[in-house]
């Protein structure tokens, strides 16, 4: 069985949106944690607005580029209902059921699903107890606005299982929820 994995870079104040502003702490100790995610060719389960960021800036970049083999290889699950088709290399649309569809990818045997970005997808996906592990990246600095991880009205029980904390004050914290 798999495990959906939710990655993704917050600010001190759990701002996830746009992150633009992670690029001034990017180092080889965050990217050897990130690619970690990708170690076993793990498929993608993206909402429509990553999705679209995605497709629009991975497919431009060499596959000698670090990730871009990943990304433009890897098997990529689309959650949307407003996407006719997804033309990316290797992607694969979920317009019905979204929760009964992405049920059955984690029965599958393979690697785990990871989910980048996709703030809206993923609070569905809390909302239905469907994560299994967050890996979070979170950055020094207060931004005061923007899209939340962590909405309001969604509580989530977590156990941290893993902590790492790099040279540029970043620090990577691993949870699971505790589940019952």
């Amino acid at each position: 069985m798999r495990k959906l994995v939710v990655t993704e870079f917050l600010s001190l104040d759990g701002v996830m949106e746009n992150p633009m502003w992670t690029l001034p702490y990017w180092n080889d100790e965050i990217a050897a944690f990130k690619g970690e995610e990708t170690s076993a060719n793990e498929p993608l389960l993206l909402g429509r607005v990553t999705y679209e960021g995605f497709a629009a800036a991975w497919p431009q970049r060499k596959d000698t580029d670090p990730g871009a083999a990943y990304f433009n290889g890897t098997r990529k699950y689309v959650v949307s209902t407003t996407l006719d088709r997804v033309e990316w290399n290797n992607s694969v649309l979920i317009k019905g059921n979204v929760l009964e569809e992405i049920g059955k990818l984690k029965q599958e045997d393979g690697p785990d699903i990871v989910v980048h970005g996709s703030g809206r997808l993923i609070q569905t996906l809390m909302q239905h107890d469907l994560v299994d592990r967050y890996r979070l990246l979170v950055y020094p600095l207060v931004l005061g606005k923007g899209q939340r991880l962590f909405e309001a009205g969604i509580a989530a029980a977590l156990k941290l299982v893993e902590t790492r904390s790099f040279s540029s004050g970043v620090a990577a914290l691993v949870y699971e929820p505790a589940r019952k």
